[in-house]
């Protein structure tokens, strides 16, 4: 999901690349094979098989020496089985846990130019469904864990991947399923999740590395109005879609209340440095005690900087009547919502009966896609200089001076499992997408090749600085 909904990640994800990849020709070879691979193994929810990727991933770590018990596929269903690895270390850490979802949006074949399940290459591109989101990722990592197997190399702490089923729809996520079933294959004291994060340039000239150490709860709302209906020729003033629709009116003008976690704070202050003018002198306004609610509002005015700072709640689908020449007997809508993180679903249900403001409008909590019904809100987690430090060092080699910025995803990632179970989850992303090309869930979905590699290269430089003992 690394980009449906998620207009800061769709904003900060893109850069130029500056450099060439530093990997030989085998790595290079390695993680085209499995991205290929990957690309071409259709994992849709609705005829598409998960297991099948998983099993396809299993070999190529069983052919570079993993053994068998160190690879466990599992899961609730014969088409969404997740694989599990582990690279030992020498046990001086806890593990940290990669998390990547195998799974992708559906996709037709007559709406794209090439065939959305081959991975074709053109004009310096990768195409195909999941080369943005996330099958990329998976084979970045894949990649990286062979590589250190290859290599002989012992982190500090073991490195558990862990690649899943069902983050982008369907009633059989993985990540959640491994938690509740098998936790102590996948229990770590940190999680690097691939689905997020990234660099900002501006035409073309990089200005700071994000990380997603904070995302916001995805949360569908069912509001729903019923009525007797009747004769279309003899209105009511209680019309049912009427009622609605005001209550819908009612929300469009509400605005959630301005709140900064620990995360959202520390992106701003890094941010108060980067900016300059008026958008500077506001994002200092809204950092003091009390915050200046004029700057607030004018920063409000940017849908990005409105959702961080926010919870959001819109209108997505409408649906009512029953036929053209009767009064409605129902209306409804969906309302979704991204909940700042610290906010329970329940509580935001009882905040839209409050705005909606209309007895007749019943609200009912639809969780997230799927119908999944059992997200948590959490509070951020610290900012590990664990994580940070060496991700800096590793930025700063690579792009030297680029600044490293916390931020909150303002969407939703399997990471919102993750954090809930305790395990602080932090995007971590070395890849290059440039602004005006975000086509994840889109018609034609491609990556650089040149940003391919230099991901390739970034994700075992960092994953190395981060275990090594």
């Amino acid at each position: 999901m690394k980009y449906r909904n998620r207009p800061l990640t769709l904003a900060i994800l893109f850069l130029a690349t500056t450099s060439p990849a530093h990997i030989d020709d085998s790595t290079r070879q390695l993680s085209h094979d499995i991205f290929k691979q990957l690309i071409e193994i259709n994992t849709t929810d609705s005829v598409g098989n998960v297991t099948t990727a998983a099993e396809a991933m299993a070999q190529r770590f069983r052919d570079a020496g993993f053994p068998e018990s160190d690879l466990h596929i599992m899961g609730p269903n014969d088409r969404k089985k997740n694989l599990v690895v582990r690279l030992h270390g020498s046990g001086k850490h806890k593990p940290v846990l990669l998390i990547g979802h195998l799974d992708v949006v559906e996709a037709r074949r007559e709406d794209w130019t090439t065939d959305p399940f081959q991975f074709v290459e053109k004009d310096g591109y990768y195409y195909g469904r999941g080369t943005q989101d996330m099958k990329d990722g998976d084979a970045i990592m894949s990649t990286t864990l062979i590589r250190f197997k290859k290599e002989g190399f012992v982190p500090d702490r073991d490195i558990i991947l862990a690649l899943t089923a069902d983050e982008e729809g369907g009633t059989s996520n993985g990540v959640d399923w491994l938690i509740k079933n098998h936790r102590d294959l996948i229990d770590a004291e940190f999680v690097l999740n691939h689905d997020g994060g990234g660099i900002l340039s501006e035409q073309g000239n990089p200005q700071f590395m994000t990380v997603d150490a904070s995302e916001k709860l995805y949360s569908d709302y069912q509001l729903t109005v019923t009525n007797p209906g009747g004769h279309s020729s003899l209105p009511r003033p209680d019309n049912a879609i009427y009622h609605l629709a005001d209550g819908l009116a009612r929300l469009e003008h509400y605005q959630f209340p301005f709140e900064l976690t620990n995360i959202t704070r520390a992106y701003y202050e890094r941010m108060s440095k980067i900016a300059t003018g008026e958008r500077a002198a506001d994002i200092r306004a809204i950092l003091k005690t009390p915050p200046d609610m004029g700057a607030v509002a004018r920063l409000s005015e940017d849908p990005i900087d409105n959702s961080i700072m926010h919870t959001t709640c819109v209108a997505t689908r409408l649906n009512g009547g029953h036929a053209n020449n009767a009064l409605p007997q129902m209306a409804q809508a969906n309302v979704n919502c991204r909940i700042v993180p610290g906010h329970a679903p329940e509580e935001i249900r009882q905040e839209l009966e409050k705005i909606v403001a209309d007895p007749k409008i019943s609200v009912k909590d639809m969780g997230t896609i799927g119908g999944v019904n059992n997200r948590r809100s959490y509070a951020p987690p610290p900012l590990r200089p664990d994580v940070f430090q060496p991700l800096e060092k590793v930025v700063n080699r690579m792009w030297p001076g680029l600044a490293v910025v916390p931020d909150m995803a303002t969407g939703a990632s399997d990471g919102v499992y993750t954090n809930a179970a305790g395990m602080p989850t932090y995007c971590v992303s070395g890849e290059a997408i440039d602004r005006d090309d975000i086509r994840a869930h889109g018609k034609d979905e491609r990556i650089r090749v040149d940003a391919f590699y230099q991901a390739v290269d970034f994700y075992y430089r960092y994953l190395k600085a981060l275990t090594a003992q």
